[in-house]
């Protein structure tokens, strides 16, 4: 695990988008522009099943205090549905300081 003065939000930026480019691998999009605007649904397609992928990847990551669960708990559909790669990485900074 990093420590904390290594998890900026660019570094962050990086290993998320390294984990969502080998999800986006198996649909033939690991190319895909990936920026803190990218939204998970809109632009990378990704389905329930691949955040559930990706929240097991940052729990490997970053350990346990890094919950997708209560990432998005509070959210209804239209805003998971919504949800930015940039709000995931300021969930994660914050979440490790």
């Amino acid at each position: 695990m990093k420590s904390d003065v290594e998890t900026t939000a660019a570094a962050v930026l990086a290993d998320i988008t390294e984990m969502l480019r080998e999800l986006l691998e198996e649909y033939g999009l690991e190319d895909a522009d990936i920026t803190m605007e990218t939204k998970f649904h809109d632009d990378l397609e990704l389905e329930s099943i691949d955040l559930v992928t990706l929240s097991g990847h940052l729990r490997e990551r970053y350990g346990e205090r890094i919950n997708f669960a209560t990432f998005i708990a509070d959210r209804d559909l239209e805003e998971i549905i919504a949800l930015t790669v940039g709000e995931l990485v300021d969930f994660v900074v914050e979440a490790l300081r």
